[in-house]
């Protein structure tokens, strides 16, 4: 499954470790009407990135 949805959010600093993110992350998108796959869809994602470089780069391609 591939999201093309965007959040309008304002991502953490780059000190923010990735659940601390992610939980920002998900509060936007419920707010703006993503479903319980989509969001989870993205937690998978966030959980099974390989180092917080990576974390940055999925959160901002979903980021508006």
């Amino acid at each position: 499954m591939r999201i093309r949805k965007k959040v309008i959010w304002t991502p953490p600093s780059a000190e923010t470790d990735r659940f601390q993110a992610l939980s920002q992350f998900v509060k936007a998108a419920e707010q703006q009407g993503w479903n319980e796959a989509e969001v989870q869809f993205v937690i998978d994602e966030i959980v099974e990135a390989k180092d917080e470089a990576e974390v940055r780069l999925i959160l901002t391609d979903y980021t508006k």
